[in-house]
C-alpha cells in the first residue's frame, strides 16, 4: 500500500509543469537522501528492484567476472532475484533456506561454491536479516563478492547493524508495496565511488558520462566534459549496459516517503508485533517467523507457515481468509524447483525440500500502514474460527 503525500503531489505538478520529467534533479535528490538514510556513501536510483540486483552484479564485469560465471542465490525468494541473476549474464547456483528463517542456509554455501563463484547473494526475505556473520566468514577468505537484496528489509537490522550496510553493493526495491515507495523503482547502495560510477554508466546503456550530478541531465547548462577528443560523451558507451534509469515523477513520490520514513516505519513495526504476538498461540499448527538474539525484522508483511500436521492445506486456509475479504500473498516458492522458467538449469523437485515446503505451505498477509488493530482482530478471529471448524 503506497502513500503519496501532499508534498509528492506538488513535486509532481512542479516537474509536469517544467517538462523536465527523465531523470533529473530530483532522483539526484532522492538518491542523496537514500544514502543518507541507509548509511551509505551512494545510492543509485534504477526503474526497478530487479534491475537494481542486475546491475550490481554487472558491476563484476569490470573487475574481471565472466558471462556464465555463478551467483550463489537461494532457493526460496520472489523471482526476481534468480530472473536478475540471468539478466546480466550470470549463472545462478541455488543454496536451500533454513525453514525458521525463510533465509539461505550458511552451512550448505561453501558445498556450492566452484572456481567460477563470483558473489554470494543472499535475500533478506520477509525483512527477516540473513546470517551476515556466516556469510561474510565463507565470502572474505575467497575474495567473493556479497550483495544483498533487501528489498524487503527497510528497518531491519542484524547485529546493530541495519541491512544494506553489509555487502559491497545492497540493492532495493521501491515498488509500491514497500516502506519506502516510488510507485515502481528500485535503488543500489555502496562505499565504493567506482562501484557508484560504474552502476551509473550501467543504467544509462554503459554510456561513459557518469557523474554523480549530471549538468546534462538536470540542468540546460553548459557542460566541459561532454566533448572529448571530438565525441559527445552522451554517445560513448564503454560497456554493455542496460535502460533502467528512475524518471523524476517516481523521484518526486520517493521524496514524500522519505518524508514520513520513520511514521510508515513505525506503524508497520507497531503491526508486525501485534500479530507476532497473538499468533503465537496457533504454534501447534500454523507458525511465523521470530526474530533472533542479533536482530530486529524489518516491516515488510507477516509471513505464515502451515505446520506438517496441521490437517488442513495452505491453500484451504488462503481462500478462507480471501473469502472473508483478508488478502493473501504467496510465500513465494523454490526457483529452481517450482517455477518452470528455471526448468533449463537441471535440478530436480525434491533438490531443495525446505524452499519447497514453504513454496507449498507458506503465505504472507499485509502489515501496511493503512492497517489499524480492528484490521488485525479480524484477522487473528478470521483464523481462530477457521481452526475451529478444522479440529
Amino acid at each position: 500500500m503506497i502513500t503519496i503525500t501532499d508534498r509528492a503531489k506538488q513535486l509532481i505538478a512542479e516537474i509536469l509543469q517544467s517538462g523536465r520529467i527523465s531523470n533529473g534533479k530530483y532522483v539526484r535528490e532522492f538518491e542523496q537522501r537514500f544514502a543518507e538514510l541507509i548509511g551509505r556513501e551512494f545510492a543509485v536510483a534504477v526503474s526497478s528492484g530487479t534491475d537494481a540486483i542486475a546491475l550490481a552484479l554487472s558491476v563484476l564485469y569490470d573487475y574481471g567476472a565472466q558471462r556464465g560465471d555463478e551467483i550463489i542465490v537461494p532457493a526460496l525468494s520472489f523471482v526476481s532475484t534468480g530472473n536478475a541473476v540471468l539478466q546480466a549474464g550470470f549463472t545462478p547456483v541455488f543454496v536451500d533456506i533454513e525453514r525458521e528463517t525463510l533465509n539461505i542456509n550458511p552451512a550448505l554455501i561453501e558445498t556450492s561454491i566452484t572456481g567460477k563463484t563470483r558473489a554470494i547473494l543472499p535475500v533478506h526475505l520477509m525483512g527477516k536479516p540473513a546470517n551476515m556473520f556466516a556469510i561474510w566468514d565463507i565470502a572474505a577468505p575467497l575474495g567473493l563478492t556479497v550483495i544483498e537484496d533487501a528489498a524487503e528489509a527497510y528497518g531491519a537490522r542484524y547485529d546493530g547493524r541495519l541491512t544494506g550496510r553489509w555487502g559491497g553493493m545492497a540493492t532495493f526495491s521501491t515498488y509500491i508495496a514497500h516502506v519506502i515507495s516510488t510507485g515502481e523503482g528500485g535503488v543500489v547502495v555502496t562505499d565504493n565511488p567506482r562501484y557508484a560510477e560504474i552502476l551509473r554508466s550501467l543504467r544509462s546503456h554503459g554510456r561513459a558520462c557518469v557523474c554523480e550530478s549530471c549538468l546534462l541531465n538536470s540542468a540546460s547548462g553548459y557542460c566541459p566534459k561532454r566533448f572529448i577528443d571530438g565525441q559527445d560523451i552522451r554517445f560513448v558507451h564503454e560497456r554493455i549496459g542496460f535502460s533502467a534509469k528512475m524518471n523524476e515523477l517516481e523521484a518526486a513520490i520517493g521524496l514524500g516517503t522519505l518524508d514520513i520514513f520513520l511514521d510508515i516505519l513505525t506503524k508497520r513495526q507497531f503491526n508486525l508485533r501485534y500479530l507476532r504476538e497473538k499468533f503465537h498461540q496457533f504454534s501447534d499448527r500454523l507458525v511465523t517467523i521470530e526474530p533472533e538474539v542479533l536482530e530486529t525484522t524489518g516491516p515488510h508483511a507477516f509471513p505464515i507457515i502451515v505446520q506438517e500436521e496441521a490437517g488442513f492445506t495452505r491453500d484451504e486456509l488462503a481462500l478462507y481468509l480471501e473469502q472473508n475479504g483478508i488478502e493473501t500473498r504467496s510465500l513465494f516458492a523454490s526457483m529452481p524447483t517450482q517455477c518452470t522458467g528455471f526448468k533449463f538449469l537441471g535440478y530436480q523437485l525434491g533438490d531443495f525440500p525446505e524452499a519447497e515446503y514453504i513454496g507449498n505451505n507458506g503465505f504472507h498477509v499485509g502489515v501496511h500502514q493503512d492497517l489499524t488493530t480492528e484490521h488485525l482482530d479480524y484477522f487473528i478471529e478470521t483464523v481462530e474460527k477457521f481452526l475451529s471448524c478444522k479440529v
